[in-house]
């Protein structure tokens, strides 16, 4: 970053890296030992697909990649927004494999120029009284935050603040607060 960047106050944006996925399983340990949180073996990216047909062949060649281990098809939505989300779904004993998969299909999309494109990914957990979490990561920011909705599109405020807290030492979580955004009705919650 030059001076002059520097001095009027300019930053370099931040670099995805993918491989923080990979600490999601330890992160998941501390969560069910500090919070109780467990889970749940869903998990799913988020991106706003492209027109034509090489990001068509694309998506259908990620659904077979994530297809290909016998388990539950990748299951295929569209929300609202007109963002597209691919839910993947393993036993919850096996949130490593998950996370994997979850890698693959975000690493596919930023390999064939797509990177953009990608929004978030997420993994489910439910706490012992059935509340719902997701840890978010966000693609263009690197980072993790902690997603927690209840009845009626609001949020558990409290336990976000708090899972913050607990995960700090475990994941890069974001800390600009209105990075947080809901992910109403997202696959995997």
């Amino acid at each position: 970053m030059s001076f002059l960047d520097k001095l009027m106050g300019r930053t370099k944006p931040v670099q995805p890296d993918l491989d923080q996925l990979f600490a999601v399983p330890d992160a998941a340990i501390t969560l069910e030992s500090a919070a109780g949180f467990k889970p749940t073996g869903h998990g799913s990216v988020c991106f706003r697909a492209a027109e034509g047909g090489a990001f068509a062949s694309m998506q259908s060649d990620i659904q077979a990649l994530l297809d290909a281990d016998g388990g539950p098809k990748v299951e295929v939505s569209h929300d609202s927004f007109g963002y597209t989300w691919l839910l993947a779904t393993h036993d919850p004993s096996e949130l490593s494999d998950l996370v994997t998969e979850l890698h693959a299909a975000n690493t596919t999309l930023e390999a064939n120029g797509f990177g953009p494109s990608l929004l978030c990914s997420l993994v489910g957990f439910t706490g012992p009284d059935g509340q719902r979490l997701g840890l978010v990561y966000l693609y263009k920011r690197g980072t993790f935050y902690p997603f927690a909705p209840l009845e009626g599109q609001k949020r558990d405020n409290p336990l976000e603040l708090q899972i913050r807290g607990v995960l700090s030492n475990d994941l890069t979580v974001e800390a600009d607060l209105s990075r947080w955004f809901p992910v109403w009705g997202a696959p995997g919650l």
